[in-house]
């Protein structure tokens, strides 16, 4: 399956101070954000390919304060500083490089990252001569370019095995939290998140009990981490995810993950394809008997000819039954085999009330680009925030990987 890839931000909020600081936000174009810190951090008379790695590293490293929400989860209103202490020089107002601006709009799109990694690489850098870092050094990078060194090799002498993602999507920054509290009985892809996020912290913090099925839905053994994952970190403790406890699992996932540093553990995550290829039928198990189950389960929520099923991952006589109901509901052979245009009627009527109901601003507010229009097959993949769906259920034992070896 494709690999889950981030947006790129329509616009960046720039704190123009360290974090605390009462300095005043200022919001611009990504593109702008990337031209304005290139022609404030390095010299327009580099070798190309030394611009090429700076440039390139400045974008990832901005994409990542965004996609992990590092500032916006801590309560902060901007996505990040101008502060050389945390971030990347940034001077409000000031003109561009010729030099740079070109590359930078080839650029702004590109990121870098660990193979089979999500989260764009917190690309640090220092200038190499007065401050030293683990990371790119500026100065040294233009040395490695008189070298003859292409922008990618003078990247992999700095970050290790890293790649080049071209290209990716651009939209509005849009915040991961759902625009409505989760609590028992809540279901659907913003309870998978929560589930593996606290799963995943719970590694780190013993005291907060596992959830045995990462299925996407709210129940007891949720609402129980739920609450103590609160209690733990001083929140109110009332067992449902709001927007505080909601951020407070983004923050500290981040943090147990380090998705925000050079030594990311790295999440893994792969898109959810939902597609379908070959039927399937009865004795059929797996991942797309489980996507089914969980589209018919949507279904029979709206439309009661539908009868509920468990999602198990096991084709038996009750996803039959339900398979047959529904062909019969939207006039298709009644066969009890998911053929594609099945599949595809399936999908479409589930995509079909996740857009028009469950976005319904009034009834489920939910914040999203793609607000009234279908989403397409791997809607999933579809968000800039660090709490991508993983595409295959987490159970009892799952654990994300540790990478103990040193890559960089």
């Amino acid at each position: 399956m494709p690999t889950v890839i981030p947006f790129i931000p329509q616009q960046i909020t720039v704190h123009l101070g360290p974090p605390n600081s009462d300095a005043p936000n200022v919001t611009v174009p990504f593109i702008d954000y990337v031209k304005n810190v290139a022609s404030s951090e390095i010299y327009p008379t580099w070798d190309e390919s030394a611009l090429r790695a700076n440039i390139l590293a400045i974008v990832s490293f901005a994409l990542n304060r965004v996609y992990t929400e590092f500032y916006r989860s801590r309560g902060y209103d901007f996505d990040i500083t101008n502060s050389t202490a945390y971030d990347q020089y940034f001077v409000n107002g000031r003109s561009y490089f010729d030099s740079v601006s070109r590359i930078a709009d080839e650029l702004f799109n590109d990121y870098l990252r660990r193979p089979n990694f999500v989260e764009p690489l917190a690309a640090k850098f220092c200038n190499g001569t007065t401050v030293t870092c683990e990371g790119l050094s500026q100065w040294g990078s233009q040395n490695l370019a008189q070298q003859g060194y292409n922008s990618t090799q003078i990247l992999r002498s700095y970050y290790g095995n890293v790649e080049i993602v071209p290209n990716a999507p651009i939209r509005g920054n849009v915040p991961s939290y759902p625009g409505r509290p989760l609590r028992r009985g809540t279901t659907g892809p913003s309870v998978v998140t929560i589930q593996t996020e606290l799963n995943r912290i719970s590694q780190s913090y013993p005291a907060i009990p596992k959830i045995p099925a990462v299925d996407g839905i709210f129940g007891a053994r949720t609402e129980a981490a739920v609450r103590k994952f609160q209690e733990v970190f001083n929140l109110d403790v009332d067992g449902v995810v709001g927007r505080a406890t909601w951020y407070a699992l983004v923050r500290l996932y981040t943090a147990v993950t380090s998705l925000s540093e050079l030594r990311s553990q790295g999440q893994r995550f792969y898109a959810n394809s939902w597609a379908v290829t070959d039927p399937i039928e009865s004795g059929d198990r797996g991942i797309k008997v489980e996507h089914l189950q969980y589209m018919l389960s949507t279904l029979a929520a709206y439309i009661p000819e539908i009868p509920p099923i468990t999602i198990d991952g096991i084709f038996g006589p009750a996803t039959r039954s339900a398979v047959l109901a529904a062909q019969r509901r939207f006039g298709l052979p009644q066969t009890g085999v998911v053929d594609a245009r099945t599949w595809d009627e399936i999908y479409d009527q589930f995509s079909g009330i996740e857009t028009v109901s469950w976005r319904d601003p009034e009834d489920f507010p939910y914040t999203s680009a793609i607000l009234g229009q279908t989403p397409p097959r791997n809607r999933h993949t579809r968000t800039t925030t660090m709490t991508q769906f993983p595409g295959t259920d987490l159970r009892a034992g799952n654990q994300d990987a540790v990478r103990q070896e040193v890559v960089r």
